[in-house]
């Protein structure tokens, strides 16, 4: 897998492992054909899979809040085909109404409640 899509997937895969999360299989499947973006797949336990991507050469810290966008919505739909809530990560604030979101904040990757734009974690030190 290439080198800065692997180092902005591991704080996510951190988050993913944590309870109320769902594990990925994590393929080294490129599919944008594009020299400038770093590829794979994410599949989830009933075979379903999603592409993610970056833009190589950007900032780390966007990399993963662009990552995290899609993961998340890979989660959502990993989570529902197990009958589990889709509110992930879910938000301490409001855990039963919406998941956190990834913004950037002083230049660090971090969850946040998009109600309240309170900061709740660094995206890979998620404490759920």
């Amino acid at each position: 897998m290439e080198r800065e899509l692997a180092a902005a997937l591991e704080p996510l895969l951190s988050d993913l492992g944590k309870p109320g999360g769902v594990q990925p299989d994590l393929r080294d499947e490129p599919w944008r054909d594009d020299p400038q973006t770093a590829s794979a797949f994410l599949y989830a336990s009933d075979g379903s899979g999603q592409g993610i991507s970056i833009d190589l050469g950007q900032p780390a810290v966007t990399q993963v809040v662009a990552l995290a966008d899609q993961v998340q919505d890979w989660a959502v739909e990993a989570l529902w085909s197990l009958g589990r809530p889709t509110n992930w990560p879910p938000c301490p604030h409001h855990p039963s109404s919406h998941p956190l979101a990834a913004v950037v904040r002083s230049g660090r990757a971090v969850w946040a409640c998009p109600t309240l734009e309170t900061e709740i974690s660094e995206i890979g030190a998620l404490a759920l």
